[in-house]
């Protein structure tokens, strides 16, 4: 199955918080490898402390890829890191070594193990107009819109689901383009990415009591390490709100109490709780979308992993 595979990798994937990065420190030290970073903030100078990026020590043992890629005036996606990343796992393979891709944005990794077809947005206003018509005629009567443009993606959806509905005469109207051409794209692309890649998940997952501790602990021990300055200095750079480092759990609650909106106490409180949803959400979307990954504490991830070396 894999002489056709080209690539070769493993990744290392788990909420916020449950010792993924420690995990995959050791055993990348272990078996003489390389660590790619799959989070979406590690990518941008600056951000150290509260994205919790490996420090100059931890990066002396191991080297780190795809941390520090860009200024955070810049913003980066899940294609630009998809395609950095398998330039890597080139480079790595070619000297012997299955690098080890570790964290927690689940929407990075699947642009790398699916492919990624990036359908343009849909046309500002576009929604409201359809949402404004569903409230006036209902979602039958969309339906029946949708019918008459995208037949397959009708006939594959329910005639009450508002949403998909909604969804697939924007894509339409926007790119003139069946949303179910898009998917069809999609398939191809999942196929080729999967015929080039051979990249084994794995889980690591702990009690939900055990992460409640652990994201409380580790935020107030980032705090203590300077997070607040960290915070104070990306405020200097004057960013708009649309930008996603403006809105990264975390930041975005101690940007809360530098605008006057929070006390540190009640930003400190808040962050907390916004940190334990956003785990509870990577949580959800690993075992949704990585159906197939290997699931279980470190002490029994590490010797399935070791064995992907053999």
């Amino acid at each position: 199955m894999l002489k056709n595979k080209t690539l070769k990798a493993m990744a290392l994937v788990g909420a916020t918080g449950t010792g993924k990065s420690s995990l995959a420190l050791e055993l990348a030290q272990s078996k003489n490898t390389c660590i790619i970073s799959c989070d979406s903030m590690q990518v941008y100078r600056g951000l150290n402390i509260g994205t919790s990026k490996a420090s100059v020590e931890e990066q002396g043992k191991v080297h780190h890829h795809l941390i520090d890629c860009t200024n955070t005036s810049n913003i980066w996606n899940a294609q630009i890191w998809a395609n950095a990343a398998k330039v890597i796992i080139k480079q790595e393979n070619e000297q012997g070594k299955i690098p080890i891709i570790v964290g927690g944005t689940g929407m990075y990794l699947k642009a790398l193990t699916h492919g990624f077809v990036d359908i343009p947005a849909e046309k500002q206003g576009l929604r409201e107009h359809y949402e404004s018509i569903q409230k006036k005629y209902g979602t039958p009567y969309l339906y029946q819109r949708l019918l008459a443009v995208d037949i397959p993606l009708a006939e594959r959806l329910k005639e009450g689901d508002t949403q998909r509905i909604i969804r697939g005469l924007c894509v339409f109207d926007s790119t003139k383009k069946r949303l179910s051409e898009w998917h069809q794209q999609q398939d191809k692309v999942t196929m080729e990415a999967q015929n080039t890649l051979h990249c084994p998940v794995f889980s690591l997952e702990v009690s939900t009591d055990k992460l409640r501790v652990s994201i409380a602990n580790r935020f107030h021990q980032m705090l203590a390490m300077g997070w607040l300055e960290e915070t104070k200095w990306l405020m200097s750079l004057s960013l708009p709100e649309t930008h996603p480092v403006m809105r990264a759990v975390g930041y975005r609650q101690l940007l809360d109490y530098f605008e006057n909106k929070l006390s540190l106490d009640q930003a400190i409180e808040a962050g907390i709780t916004a940190t334990r949803r956003y785990a509870k959400r990577q949580r959800t979307w690993f075992r949704n979308q990585t159906p197939h990954a290997q699931r279980g504490k470190a002490v029994n991830l590490i010797d399935l992993m070791k064995r992907e070396f053999d």
